[in-house]
């Protein structure tokens, strides 16, 4: 096996969500698109796949009809190196989409995104366990990731 591909359902938007997704991350490009042909007597001629990569994975973007919706169930995560970083994912993928808590978001196509600092993950996984407690409090209260918050009442006692 070569590697998993995650499979994203769209109704009729796979093209339209490969080329948003593709402008957000630097790393990315469309790779191919094919086409329902007229074993689909239907749709011959429509977008049938978009397939895309962001940072070197591979993800395919299906228009197959209206039958399923994405879900918070499975969602992606962006690890960042700052503040910067998550302001602008944050930005971008809530641009026509949804903030939600702790850093979750579901852009303008109902896919869930995680924008989160990798400090923060450090942080909740270190040794000092109150410390982990108050940054994981502070981080529940928000919905886009404030790193200066979460580290300042990680550093502050109770």
């Amino acid at each position: 096996m070569d590697t998993i591909t995650p499979c994203l359902w769209f109704d009729t938007e796979s093209e339209e969500a490969a080329a948003f997704y593709t402008s957000i991350f630097e790393d990315s490009r469309i790779v191919e698109v094919s086409y329902y042909n007229d074993a689909a007597p239907s749709r011959a001629g429509e977008v049938l796949t978009v397939a895309f990569e962001i940072n070197g994975q591979r993800f395919t973007a299906l228009n197959g009809g209206p039958q399923f919706t994405p879900s918070e169930a499975i969602s992606f995560q962006i690890p960042c190196d700052s503040q910067d970083e998550v302001d602008r994912y944050w930005d971008r993928l809530t641009d026509g989409g949804e903030e939600g808590p702790c850093g979750w978001v579901k852009d303008r196509f109902g896919v869930s995104w995680q924008v989160f600092p990798k400090r923060m993950i450090e942080l909740f996984a270190g040794p000092d366990r109150e410390a982990a407690t108050r940054a994981m409090a502070a981080m529940m209260k928000m919905h886009k990731i404030d790193l200066a918050q979460i580290e300042e009442a990680a550093g502050a006692p109770a």
